[in-house]
């Protein structure tokens, strides 16, 4: 993860949180008093966010002693320990909500990306995600769905040109809107266009598209528009894939399989924090 960003984004989410003071911890607890936290998991899922803890606690107070006993990506099961703050208690108790909020969202979609590849359970095909992500988390987003087994798609929209629908609605067709946006691009950036039917795969195919997506469409259907697409171009299948639905798209020949649902739609994965005894 990237230090500085992460650094940055955790002041703005703790000035978010705390306002001008922790009223609760600030008004029980003198700034000498002392104790031990555990960081504990609720549920088994796939953990994400070590850089978070270590960093989060860091930056409310210095002094503060962390370990963090797993590693992003590693499986962690019900019960588990994964990490133990020392020192001041009012700063423990005053980081603590924030650096859950992250670590759980994070270890929620490195949970449901790990399902989602043991699902396809595919050596060819990969498991990708979406620009559907949170605003101001995406870089977390995405680095989760790494740590559990995925790939990224663009990161922004300057990450690649992709021509949607509505792109070449408006421009005309597929064979002028790639031959328009090459002759203006640089050659390290690639083209992908999303098709809907065989008539647009083979207009993309001419067009010689780098990456060709196969929108909403159905496993018969995505394995038959594969055969379509010469081996030099990539081929991605996304739209209406769920846990549920994408076993089915296994045998269909396709290079990615993108899931908003990795991001949009995940459940957190349940980590709490508890005080150990008494305070000192």
């Amino acid at each position: 993860m990237i230090g500085f960003k992460l650094k940055k984004d955790l002041e703005q989410f703790f000035i978010e949180d705390i306002g001008c003071t922790d009223l609760s911890s600030e008004l029980l607890f003198t700034g000498d008093t002392k104790a031990e936290a555990e960081v504990l998991v609720k549920e088994d899922g796939i953990f994400c966010g070590k850089d978070v803890i270590v960093k989060g606690f860091s930056l409310i107070d210095d002094q503060l002693s962390v370990e963090v006993y797993v590693e992003d990506g590693d499986p962690v099961h019900l019960g588990e320990v994964i990490a133990s703050v020392k020192g001041r208690v009012s700063s423990i108790l005053t980081a603590e909500r924030v650096i859950l909020n992250m670590i759980q969202r994070m270890s929620g979609i490195s949970t449901m990306t790990k399902k989602a590849v043991e699902t396809l359970n595919s050596k060819h095909t990969r498991i990708c995600d979406t620009r559907k992500t949170t605003p101001g988390l995406r870089m977390y987003e995405k680095y989760a769905v790494r740590c559990g087994g995925g790939f990224n798609h663009r990161i922004t929209l300057d990450g690649g040109v992709m021509l949607k629908d509505n792109h070449i609605a408006q421009f005309g067709s597929i064979q002028k809107a790639v031959a328009h946006v090459r002759a203006r691009l640089g050659h390290m950036t690639k083209i992908e266009v999303e098709t809907g039917s065989e008539a647009e795969v083979y207009d993309a195919v001419k067009a010689n598209a780098d990456i060709i997506m196969f929108d909403n469409c159905i496993p018969k259907d995505a394995a038959a528009y594969a055969t379509l697409v010469p081996d030099h171009i990539v081929t991605e299948v996304s739209g209406g894939i769920t846990l549920e639905n994408l076993a089915f798209y296994q045998q269909a020949g396709i290079d990615y399989i993108s899931l908003g649902c990795l991001t949009h739609s995940v459940n957190s994965l349940d980590i709490s924090l508890r005080m150990k005894g008494e305070v000192e």
